[in-house]
C-alpha cells in the first residue's frame, strides 16, 4: 500500500478526532431550556425550574399585594401566586389575553407561577454561547438575564428572580 494510509492508522485518527469533540461536548453541558413569549418577545428558561405549562383559568386577585403579584390560581390543589414579568420588570403593559399560560415554577425552595403569553417549545441550550445582554436591557430586569441567543432570545436567570425580595409578600395585618 504505497501512499495509502494504512486502516488502522485511519481508524486511530478518527478515534482522536471523536475523542476530540467529545471533551469540548463535556466541557459546555446543554442544558433542556423552556421558550416562551411574553410581551412581543421572546424567553427562556431552564426546564429544571419549570414543573408544567397549563391556561390561566380562574385567576383571583389578591389585596395588598406588589402589582407584580396578579393573583392566585390552583395548581393541582394547591395556591400558587401568579407574577407577571412585564410589571416586575416595569414592562409597557398590554391586556390579558385568552392565549395566556402560566408556568409553573420552582427555584429556591419558592414556587410560583410565571406568567406566559405562549410557551412554544424546550429546546437545547449552550450556555457557552449566551452573550451578555444588550444595553437595551438595562435596567430593572438586566440583571435577571443570564445572556441573550443568536436568535434572539433573552435567558432568564430563575433562581436569581426567586431570591429577590419583591417576589415574597410577607405583610402582617394589624388586630
Amino acid at each position: 500500500m504505497s501512499g495509502a494510509e494504512e486502516p488502522g492508522e485511519i481508524l486511530r485518527r478518527r478515534a482522536r478526532a471523536l475523542a476530540a469533540r467529545a471533551d469540548t461536548a463535556s466541557a459546555h453541558p446543554r442544558v433542556e431550556a423552556l421558550r416562551f413569549q411574553l410581551g412581543g418577545e421572546r424567553y427562556a428558561i431552564e426546564c429544571r425550574h419549570a414543573l408544567e405549562v397549563h391556561a390561566l383559568r380562574n385567576l383571583a386577585p389578591v389585596p395588598c399585594c406588589p402589582p407584580h403579584v396578579v393573583g392566585v390560581v390552583s395548581a393541582r390543589g394547591r395556591m400558587l401566586p401568579v407574577i407577571d414579568l412585564r410589571k416586575f420588570f416595569e414592562l409597557p403593559q398590554a391586556g390579558l389575553a385568552d392565549l395566556h399560560r402560566v408556568i409553573h415554577i420552582r427555584a429556591e425552595g419558592v414556587e410560583w407561577g410565571l406568567l406566559a403569553d405562549l410557551a412554544l417549545d424546550t429546546f437545547e441550550l449552550d450556555p457557552a454561547t449566551l452573550q451578555p445582554p444588550p444595553a437595551t436591557l438595562a435596567g430593572a430586569r438586566a440583571e435577571y438575564v443570564l445572556g441573550v441567543t443568536a436568535e434572539p432570545l433573552i435567558v432568564l436567570d430563575v433562581a436569581r428572580i426567586a431570591r429577590d425580595p419583591r417576589l415574597t409578600v410577607d405583610e402582617q395585618v394589624g388586630a
